[in-house]
C-alpha cells in the first residue's frame, strides 16, 4: 500500500504554531488537520514547532529527529480499507530537557502566533472538586520561585510570555486540545491562576494580550505497541519508528477567538463557532464517558482491546442503555446533528477492529476521567431520581480494579494512575467500601448523601467480589 505523501515543500513552511505535547493523538488529529491545510500555498505560516517537555519524550525525540520529522499516520476505515499518509506538519521540534532556552525563545517568537496543548485531563493541575489552582505542588512551587528556570508547562508558558512581552512580540493564543468541559476556560483559569501568584504585572499583559478559545476534538487514536510499528511499517512499506494509527472519524470544533489570527482550518474539515458548548457536552457525555463505563468492566472480563468487549453482548447492551437512558435526557443535540445517528456510529467507532484500540488506554488516569466524564451527568441523573445501577456498578468495579489488580481470569495487573493523592490512596485501601466514595475523582458532590445510590454501590461491590464482573454485567442488562 503507498502513503500520500504531503504535497508541500518543506523549506517553504514557517512555525505559526508551537505545541506542547507530542503525543499520538496530536500527530493524528491537529497535525494531521494542519498537514491538509499547508498544501494550500498561502498557509505556509501554519506550521508547526512542536515542543516535549518530559524527560519520558526523549525516545519520540530521538526518532523523529532521525526520520526528519517526518512519520506516516494509518487511517483505519471502518470498512476495513486503510488509508496512509505522510505528515510533514511538525516542521520542528524542541526538547526542553536539552533546550529549555530554545523553548521559551520559541514562546517569544513573532511568527508564533497560537500555543496549542496536548498536556492530558490531569495536567492542569486543579483541584477535582474545587477547580481552583493547586499551588501547592511542589513543582509548581519551585517553578513560582525560580522563573527563569522552569520545570512545568505553566512555568514555561510563564517564562516565554515574560520574554514575549520584553521583546514586543505581539498577542497570542493558546488553544487547549485536551478533553476537557470548556477546555479554554479551563487553560485560563490554571495558566492565569499560575501568572497571578508569580508576577501580577504580566497578569494584566496576558489579561490583553492572550486568547483562550473552547474546543471540541475527537478522534480514536490508540497508543502504539513494538508490535504495533511492525504492523503498521511492514502495511506501508515505510520504515517509520515513529508511526501512527487512528480511525477514520475525525471532528474539530473550535470557538473563533484567535487574537492574533488563525490558520484557515475551515477549509479542511475544521469548524469554528460562537459557542462549544452543545458539541462538547455531546461528545464528552457520551464518547468520552462510554469510554470509561465500559473500560473497567472489560478490563475486569479480561478484555484487552476495545473491538473485542464491543463484540460482547452484554457489553454492548451496557453502553447503548447508558447512552439512551442515562445520558441522552442530558444532552441536547447541536445544530445539524443528528443524534441517534451520532450514537449509532458511536458504536460502531468503538467496534472498529481495524483501529484495536486498547482497554489498558481507556482504563488510565481514571481519577482525572471521573470528574470531566461522569460526575457532571451524574449529580444531574441524582437530581431527578434516575436509576442509577449503570453508573454505580461502574463506581464498583472502578473500586475492584483500583483495590485487587486482577481480572475475574485472577490475571494479575498494573494500574496506571499518576494523580492519586496519599488521601485517594486511603480511600482505596480500606476494607470499607463506602470510603471509596471519597475519592477526590467524586468530590464535585457528596456521594454519601445519596441512600439509594449508596444501597445500590455497596451491593453491587459484594457481588463483584462474590461472583465476577461478568455475572454481575449480566443481571444489570437483563
Amino acid at each position: 500500500m503507498n502513503a500520500e505523501n504531503y504535497r508541500y515543500e518543506r523549506k517553504n513552511i514557517q512555525s505559526g504554531i508551537l505545541h506542547i505535547g507530542v503525543g499520538n493523538f496530536h500527530r493524528a488529529h491537529q497535525a494531521f488537520y494542519t498537514d491538509q491545510l499547508l498544501q494550500n500555498d498561502d498557509q505556509s505560516e501554519w506550521g508547526i514547532c512542536g515542543v516535549c517537555l518530559l524527560p519520558s519524550d526523549e525516545n519520540i525525540v530521538r526518532n523523529l529527529r532521525a526520520q526528519n520529522l517526518d512519520y506516516s499516520l494509518t487511517v483505519c476505515g471502518r470498512d476495513g480499507q486503510d488509508q496512509i499518509y505522510q505528515i510533514g506538519a511538525i516542521h520542528e521540534l524542541l526538547w526542553a530537557v536539552e533546550e529549555p532556552g530554545a523553548v521559551l525563545a520559541k514562546i517569544a517568537d513573532s511568527a508564533i502566533k497560537i500555543i496549542t496543548l496536548t498536556i492530558t485531563e490531569g495536567g492542569y493541575n486543579l483541584d477535582k472538586a474545587t477547580k481552583n489552582f493547586i499551588l501547592e505542588d511542589e513543582k509548581i512551587k519551585h517553578d513560582l520561585e525560580n522563573p527563569g528556570h522552569p520545570q512545568t508547562v505553566f512555568g514555561f508558558i510563564a517564562q516565554g510570555l515574560r520574554q514575549r512581552r520584553a521583546a514586543g512580540s505581539g498577542s497570542i493564543t493558546i488553544l487547549s486540545c485536551d478533553n476537557l468541559e470548556h477546555n479554554g476556560n479551563t487553560a485560563k483559569n490554571a495558566f492565569t491562576a499560575f501568572i497571578k501568584a508569580q508576577d501580577k504585572e504580566l497578569a494584566v499583559w496576558v489579561n490583553d494580550h492572550v486568547t483562550f478559545p473552547n474546543s471540541m476534538v475527537d478522534r480514536i487514536t490508540p497508543s502504539t505497541s513494538p508490535e504495533d510499528v511492525q504492523r503498521l511499517n511492514k502495511k506501508s512499506g515505510i520504515a517509520d519508528a515513529a508511526p501512527v494509527y487512528c480511525e477514520d472519524f475525525i471532528q474539530w470544533v473550535i470557538e473563533d477567538n484567535f487574537i492574533a489570527g488563525r490558520p484557515a482550518w475551515e477549509r479542511v474539515g475544521v469548524e469554528f463557532t460562537a459557542d462549544v458548548t452543545a458539541f462538547e457536552n455531546m461528545k464528552l457525555s457520551l464518547l468520552n464517558a462510554s469510554h470509561t463505563l465500559l473500560s473497567y468492566p472489560s478490563f475486569l472480563k479480561g478484555y484487552r482491546k476495545v473491538d473485542q468487549a464491543m463484540q460482547d453482548e452484554d457489553i454492548v447492551k451496557y453502553v447503548r442503555d447508558f447512552m439512551n437512558i442515562d445520558i441522552t435526557p442530558h444532552v441536547p443535540a447541536p445544530e445539524n446533528t443528528n443524534l441517534e445517528e451520532y450514537k449509532q456510529t458511536l458504536i460502531a467507532r468503538f467496534a472498529n477492529h481495524s483501529v484495536s484500540d486498547q482497554v489498558s488506554r481507556l482504563c488510565f488516569d481514571g481519577v482525572s476521567k471521573f470528574p470531566v466524564y461522569i460526575m457532571p451527568n451524574l449529580i444531574k441523573m441524582l437530581a431527578k431520581g434516575q436509576d442509577p445501577i449503570r453508573v454505580a456498578f461502574l463506581l464498583a468495579a472502578y473500586r475492584h480494579y483500583l483495590k485487587y489488580q486482577k481480572d475475574d481470569e485472577e490475571q494479575s495487573y498494573q494500574i496506571a494512575e499518576p494523580w492519586l493523592t496519599a488521601a485517594d490512596k486511603k480511600c482505596i485501601a480500606s476494607d470499607a467500601p463506602v470510603d471509596f466514595l471519597d475519592l477526590s475523582a467524586f468530590k464535585s458532590t457528596d456521594l454519601k448523601t445519596a441512600a439509594y445510590f449508596v444501597e445500590l454501590y455497596l451491593q453491587l461491590v459484594r457481588e463483584i467480589k462474590d461472583k465476577g464482573v461478568k455475572s454481575v454485567l449480566q443481571t444489570i442488562v437483563a
